[in-house]
């Protein structure tokens, strides 16, 4: 009589199988999976190991497997991703979130606190989940959140997110280009994490990038700063005197990134590094 599928089991082979595949983290993605599929914690995982699985359950697995061995992202496979201690809903319809747009909330937060009191009003260019703007409004009560994104798919996905976490008080919606949904509006911060991965290297993106994630929300032109051009012209004319504008950027793109924000007529130019010692945020001054 062969062997009976227990959970221990199948999260092991599943293990074992994405391995032989080359992906970095096959045990824990292995049980993420297995505990998504069967409804339960991944610490279940190991109070239940002996625990055989039914024809159902294992078909559920076997579902999920498949999509990761087409190199599907995990935050689609499950449906959700963690960011700022919250959990969005992630799909094909938009950028995933990452830890590192983490720091862009940061710099938003403390450019509100700076900016005094009473209703702060932000501007969230290119929303896709909704992440940024609902991460901030909830984050500070006392500010109304305008965001915006050229794809109808991205904003169904951000509006899930605005209805399922609570910030339908505070986060308008818009679809449009950078500005235009808003436009003669004017923010106490505009923040924006664009496209900004130069066009030929798009294509050389790791599969779970470049062959699932919008091409839209990746590609920043031929040197990935085509969006920022845009965003600190326009900026000029949405930011209240003294209003601050605050842009995710590539690993490299610092010293481009300033000049492109001090020609624009921004002051106060920073490019602020992440943990990993990278260009990460830019930020800068209306006058």
């Amino acid at each position: 009589m062969s062997e009976p599928w227990t959970i221990g089991r199948v999260a092991t082979w599943t293990a074992r199988d994405l391995a032989s595949r080359g992906l970095e983290s096959p045990r824990f993605e292995a049980e993420l999976m297995v505990a998504h599929a069967l409804g339960l914690r991944r610490i279940d995982i190991y109070l239940r190991m002996e625990q055989p699985l039914d024809d159902a359950e294992l078909a559920r697995i076997r579902g999920l497997v498949e999509r990761r061995r087409r190199r599907e992202p995990m935050a689609y496979i499950l449906g959700t991703r963690e960011f700022y201690r919250r959990s969005f809903t992630t799909d094909a319809r938009a950028l995933v979130p990452r830890p590192e747009t983490e720091q862009v909330v940061d710099e938003v937060l403390d450019a509100l606190r700076l900016s005094g009191d009473g209703v702060r009003r932000v501007l969230d260019i290119g929303t896709g989940t909704g992440a940024i703007a609902v991460t901030v409004a909830l984050e500070r009560p006392d500010t109304r959140v305008d965001a915006v994104d050229l794809s109808p798919a991205a904003l169904s996905l951000a509006s899930e997110n605005v209805v399922r976490l609570g910030a339908t008080d505070q986060v308008r919606l818009a679809e449009g280009r950078y500005f235009e949904p808003f436009a003669g509006e004017r923010y106490d911060v505009v923040v924006s994490n664009p496209p900004y991965i130069p066009s030929a290297e798009c294509p050389t993106l790791m599969p779970e990038v470049s062959t699932w994630e919008p091409r839209m929300a990746l590609d920043g032109g031929a040197d990935g700063l085509d969006p920022l051009r845009e965003i600190a012209r326009g900026a000029l004319v949405a930011l209240v005197p003294g209003g601050s504008l605050v842009v995710e950027l590539g690993h490299d793109q610092g010293p481009a990134a300033r000049r492109i924000a001090e020609e624009a007529g921004l002051r106060d130019v920073r490019v602020l590094r992440d943990p990993a010692r990278f260009d990460r945020v830019l930020r800068a001054t209306a006058p």
